[in-house]
């Protein structure tokens, strides 16, 4: 199973390259992904049913006891194969739903792909941490899908808006799984086999994990999000709100329902929430006008009903439950993706203005008839049978008092008949407002599809009339899952007659009434015009998002001033009052040794001299040095101490960070203004000796405070054996701490990005062009140079002795820089301080010749270094999986390499170059903003004084 999420993730990330290609014949091939992982689900479908379904475990984190556990059972098969074969439909008919030479292609199609692998993953894990990641997973890819046209503001709006929603639920979830977990176990297997004892936690665990799939599947009062979302392209309508991701939540219920039905709060939620919101959403319906936002709400209806089913707790709820997700994905689907093919041949989904179209679309009409039938439950097709076995169940209910007393059961059943009939008066006004002649009208002109466009819907209308006429053999395939609850008689078989019953009866009941109520639509417009709009929660997210924003505006306003030394002020303060005052008035201090060697006295005093003067002086470049003094002397404190990487990676950090504030010195005023008498001076002063007189009373406490052993006293040993290495700070980095080194550097890149989207407002990639671009400071032709972008410089900027020396030292730094990065694993070294290096050279180049000479060093984009080194980290981290390994495990391999003679390889060496590219890129953005930015800034002041 892992590998059929794999097929799909390099399906995603080939997608972009199959596009530029194949263009949009690429949605051919990406189809053989989901399509590949149907074929394999049907040939497993035997050993599913005699409830020997595959199972797969892949050791994750081993420290941590995190697995990747898979397990397929007679629900996960069937929300599968949905998924799946719905997946492999929706892309072949992308093929010709977009236009030809879209360039948002590239996109959509790797976001598809992978959204399908997330679900995928979503239903076949059996891991509750795995199942939040893949249900966030989802949420992300379809905030991007329907954010499709960033341009348009409303798909802004309605993609933001589902995130909000969707991960609000997700966190709630998040908070119940891991309470479950904790309390019992994160195998949902075990949790459903043997519920655990419903004490308060586990109460609140069910709750939370229920506020998850009502968010998830657009419930009351969370429904609202789902007809925003219609503001997508239809095929991810047809994929993601009829057969994919709002079934995630109704999977998510039917799952847990054999365990926790008769949790206290269950049934409100579910079947409470669940009819309520079915007849919000088939009452809602029935006064659109556009047929896509119909159908929107009708599939909120819909869900509504899967739900309350779901939740339902008896083995024939559990039964038509089942029977109406399948029955769902299939006609909703169809009618999406013939929402696509009347949208592009007319240009409008508005019913007030199609006419004529089913007379004309007949290939596409047929299946279109067929799947609203189906929605409306009318016989021989699948809707029918699964309508009907939701009565019979909700009969069950009123009749056995079965899982509740009988008055709620004649309840529940009388809703599920009046929001049967709501459903099938929209499926008329679908019917009828996207196909029949309108008198007065004249007929909608359109252009007539390819067949491709048209055998998507085709196959899957089809499909709810086979489903239907089939039901009794679909019926041993859906029982298995039903069997696993207790409550309830055992349902009979699906089948179109059952005899005359009064499930039939109340069936019938709901046809006519729907009929009833689309002849009568007039008057129901004008009905639900004056009744006022009772559940409105779209309004109330508005005021919500409104309050929270004038919140975070007051907030800010109070907190966060624009003023560096008032949060400095925040922070110091803090930490005096919490952990200073704590350490000084409770905290155990043992032996104090002032130092070990004269030296340590020496530097410490040079240091202390440094920190004196930095308040003295008024020059803001002297300051800076001074501050730089304190840096170099706690660089070579760890050279007495014996850490030769410590020290290499805080000189190199020093002289960066010396290097960032002189190139931004040059946009200030050389002194400070001093105020020798102020109160603020003379409070910042105390505040100061107050601040460091708590870091030392916590230092002194934290160190008198161990009492067992350090875990790192096994790190040399560790580091040798299973890290392949004798530099224990390296193979610390890249291997046995090798998790906190990855989100250190996806931290990093995020900094970086975000910083550089500030600086460059227009393009991260700043590189000039001396042959377009006429310099503003030469003021005359130079004949000789050593460096090619020095001669763009004015003759006064330039020095001869300096250009020689960076022409002699630039590539054997660069060669250095190299070498740290590759001994690093037996040698004080490594890819960050070896980045380091490199960046000091190309600082370098930059001084001796400008920012000229800065591109000819390195003419290339910051950012695709950065994603490079970022992309070899994370495949590094993955690729022992491939080969049986765990994440982030070394491996070493010695060979002879003439004339080098022996290599001692280790793995982890990728990754350490991943992390180099990553600390390279972010020096060349540091230069090019600081250096390139400023020179540009200074250059165009001085050509607009010039004109003046």
């Amino acid at each position: 199973m892992v590998q059929l999420l794999l097929v799909h993730l390099v399906a995603a990330a080939v997608a972009p390259l199959l596009v530029r290609f194949l263009g949009r014949s690429s949605f051919l091939v990406l189809a053989l992904a989901p399509a590949s992982a149907f074929a394999w689900l049907v040939s497993v479908g035997t050993d599913v049913r005699t409830g020997q379904g595959p199972q797969q475990q892949v050791t994750w984190v081993p420290g941590l006891g995190l697995e990747l556990d898979f397990r397929l059972t007679t629900l996960s098969w069937v929300l599968a194969l949905l998924v799946t074969g719905v997946g492999a439909l929706v892309l072949l008919y992308c093929r010709w739903y977009f236009a030809a030479g879209d360039p948002t292609l590239w996109r959509f199609t790797s976001v598809f792909t992978a959204f399908a692998g997330a679900m995928l993953g979503l239903v076949l894990t059996d891991n509750f941490l795995v199942l939040y990641v893949f249900w966030e997973l989802t949420t992300v890819f379809s905030y991007l899908l329907i954010g499709h046209n960033p341009a348009s503001s409303t798909n802004r709006r309605a993609a933001m808006q589902a995130l909000i929603v969707t991960t609000l639920g997700g966190l709630a979830m998040l908070i119940g799984i891991v309470a479950l977990g904790v309390r019992h176990s994160y195998r949902i297997s075990e949790v459903v086999a043997h519920p655990p004892a419903l004490d308060a936690v586990t109460i609140a665990a069910v709750v939370l994990l229920l506020v998850g799939a009502l968010t998830k599947s657009a419930l009351v009062p969370f429904h609202f999000w789902l007809p925003g979302a219609m503001a997508a392209p239809t095929p991810v309508s047809a994929y993601l709100h009829a057969a994919a991701m709002v079934k995630a939540g109704v999977y998510l219920v039917a799952l847990l329902a054999p365990a926790f039905a008769g949790a206290p709060g269950w049934h409100a939620l579910t079947i409470g929430l669940g009819l309520f919101t079915m007849l919000v959403g088939g009452w809602r319906a029935l006064r659109q006008h556009d047929i896509k936002l119909l159908l929107a709400y009708g599939t909120v209806s819909q869900l509504g009903f899967m739900v309350a089913l779901a939740g339902l707790g008896t083995r024939e709820g559990a039964l038509a439950a089942l029977a109406l997700v399948v029955s769902h994905a299939l006609f909703k689907s169809t009618l999406f993706l013939t929402v696509g093919v009347i949208d592009r041949s007319t240009g409008t989904r508005d019913l007030r203005e199609l006419s004529a179209v089913g007379r004309r679309l007949l290939p596409l009409a047929v299946p279109a008839v067929l799947a609203a039938l189906s929605m409306a439950g009318i016989p021989p097709l699948a809707g029918f049978v699964a309508k009907e076995a939701a009565i019979a169940a909700g009969l069950e209910t009123a009749t056995d008092s079965v899982p509740f007393p009988a008055a709620w059961g004649w309840l529940m059943t009388a809703t599920l008949v009046a929001g049967s009939a709501l459903t099938v008066a929209y499926s008329a006004r679908f019917l009828w407002g996207a196909f029949a002649t309108k008198p007065g009208m004249p007929p909608t002109p359109l252009r007539v599809p390819h067949p491709g466009f048209v055998l998507s819907p085709l196959l899957l209308g089809v499909g709810s009339l086979l489903v239907g006429l089939l039901a009794p053999l679909e019926h041993p395939w859906l029982m298995p899952y039903a069997r696993q609850l207790v409550l309830g008689a055992p349902p009979p078989s699906l089948a179109l007659w059952h005899g005359v019953t009064p499930a039939l009866g109340l069936s019938i009941l709901a046809i006519v009434a729907g009929l009833a109520l689309f002849a009568w639509r007039d008057r129901v417009e004008h009905v639900q015009a004056a009744v006022p709009a009772l559940v409105d929660g779209e309004r109330a997210y508005a005021r919500l998002m409104r309050g929270l924003d004038v919140g975070a505006v007051e907030v800010t306003a109070r907190t966060q001033r624009g003023s560096l030394p008032f949060y400095l002020g925040t922070i110091i303060l803090t930490f005096i009052a919490l952990p200073g005052t704590v350490a000084v008035a409770r905290g155990s201090v043992g032996a104090v040794r002032l130092w070990d060697s004269p030296a340590q006295a020496v530097i410490g005093a040079v240091i202390i001299a440094a920190c004196v003067l930095v308040l003295l002086t008024d020059r803001r470049l002297a300051s800076v040095m001074l501050v730089g003094v304190t840096g170099y002397g706690v660089s070579t404190l760890f050279i007495i101490h014996g850490a030769p990487d410590l020290a290499i990676t805080q000189m190199l950090v020093e002289t960066v960070s010396l290097v960032v504030f002189v190139l931004a010195l040059r946009r200030l005023p050389t002194r400070f203004q001093r105020h020798v008498r102020s109160i603020r001076r003379r409070l910042r002063i105390v505040l100061g000796v107050a601040f460091g007189a708590s870091v030392a009373a916590v230092t002194l406490v934290a160190s008198a405070a161990r009492h067992v052993v350090p875990v790192s006293i096994d790190f040399a040993e560790e580091a040798h054996s299973f890290g392949h290495g004798d530099n224990v700070v390296n193979v610390t980095l890249v291997d046995i701490r090798a998790w906190d080194t990855l989100g250190e550097v996806s931290v990093l890149v995020a900094a970086a990005t975000g910083i550089a989207s500030l600086i460059f407002v227009k393009t991260r990639n700043t590189r000039l062009s001396m042959a377009s671009e006429q310099p503003i400071e030469a003021t005359e032709p130079t004949r000789g140079t050593w460096l090619r972008g020095g001669r763009m410089l004015r003759r006064e900027r330039r020095s001869v002795m300096f250009e020689v020396v960076t022409r002699l030292i630039f590539h054997v730094m660069i060669a250095v820089s190299l070498y740290v990065l590759f001994s690093g694993h037996n040698l004080p070294g490594g890819g960050f301080a070896g980045g380091l290096v490199a960046g000091l050279a190309l600082v370098v180049r930059y001084l001796a010749g400008g920012r000229y000479e800065l591109d000819e060093a390195a003419p290339f984009d910051a950012g695709l270094v950065v994603g490079i080194g970022l992309l070899i980290v994370v495949v590094a981290a993955l690729a022992p999986l491939a080969f049986g390994g765990t994440i982030l495990q070394s491996a070493a391999f010695d060979f002879t390499l003439p004339p080098w003679g022996e290599v001692h390889l280790v793995t982890s060496a990728i990754f350490d170059m991943g992390v180099y590219l990553i600390v390279f890129g972010m020096m060349l953005d540091i230069v090019r903003s600081l250096g390139t930015g400023i020179d540009r800034q200074i250059a165009a002041e001085r050509h607009a004084e010039a004109e003046v």
